[in-house]
């Protein structure tokens, strides 16, 4: 526990203890987000943040709009209702973060899935013990995040010694991908039932790869869409209306009003637009694992 989350629990713990039982699937999602806290300690993190985060938001709120309205009494109302509002929106925010981790690593753990799930089922079709094949797997693939999970199932056949199907099952509870849980579920099923696992897993391989190559064709489609837009409305639009402005200004005999169009135009308006057309780009694109 750092010298933060103690000063938080010292001044928070009982509140967030009593606050606990509001955010019943905090336990579960910290757990499968990997964050290494208790509820009690994420959530005296989460509202002394906040606090402080108000503390700095209402003298400078204060600052801007007393400056803006020439009104301190105003400003210091308006600052502190605002203040109290995004500091509400932040600490929802903050316990709501371990979802976004979620999230990610299940999108990771979706994208890397067809190409791990081949590399399985082509160790499997050496006949080696799930035990062996988890272990060469865990060694010598480089598939991230799905890595990271058949390695946490080895650790515990290995180190803590549980069997394979506890582990599965270990491994089913903390998993974030819908369809990674699904390939446990039917390896935990087949193993059981003593079932032929490479060729479940080959099934469960082509599947995925054309569910993969389903996302790449939708992908260039969308990304053929976003470059249309990029380059008709953004580029072609900041040429057409840095001219226009120009053309106006030289009618209007106006000089500095024209140079702030085109330096915001240039060097804030188009870096923001690309900035956000890449965030979308990558938000969209598949990765390869």
């Amino acid at each position: 526990m750092g010298s933060y989350t103690k000063t938080a629990m010292r001044l928070f713990g009982p509140a967030a203890e009593s606050t606990t039982p509001y955010f019943v699937d905090l336990k579960s999602n910290l757990k499968r987000a990997r964050i290494k806290m208790s509820v009690q300690e994420y959530m005296s993190t989460a509202i002394l943040t906040s606090f402080v985060v108000f503390l700095v938001e209402l003298p400078l709120l204060s600052f801007i709009i007393a400056i803006l309205i020439q009104s301190w009494m105003f400003a210091f109302i308006s600052s502190f209702t605002l203040s109290t509002f995004l500091t509400i929106i932040f600490f929802l925010a903050f316990i709501n973060y371990p979802r976004v981790i979620i999230t990610e690593r299940g999108k990771r753990l979706e994208n890397s899935l067809p190409f791990a799930s081949l590399y399985l089922s082509t160790l499997f079709g050496s006949r080696l013990p799930l035990h062996k094949v988890f272990s060469i797997f865990s060694k010598y693939s480089n598939y991230g995040d799905i890595t990271e999970e058949v390695n946490n199932i080895t650790n515990d056949m290995e180190v803590f010694g549980l069997d394979a199907n506890t582990s599965l099952e270990r491994a089913i509870e903390r998993s974030s991908s819908k369809n990674f849980k699904e390939l446990l579920w039917g390896m935990l099923s087949i193993n059981r039932t003593g079932g032929d696992m490479n060729i479940f897993l080959k099934e469960k391989a082509k599947e995925f790869m054309e569910e993969y190559r389903r996302k790449m064709y939708e992908f260039s489609h969308q990304l053929t869409v976003y470059i249309e837009v990029y380059l008709t409305a953004v580029i072609m639009g900041a040429i057409f209306f840095s001219i226009l402005v120009s053309i106006m200004s030289g009618l209007a005999e106006v000089g500095t009003e024209t140079i702030f169009f085109q330096f915001a135009l240039i060097f804030i308006f188009l870096p923001a637009i690309s900035a956000i057309f890449i965030m979308l780009i990558r938000a969209a694109a598949p990765s390869s694992g």
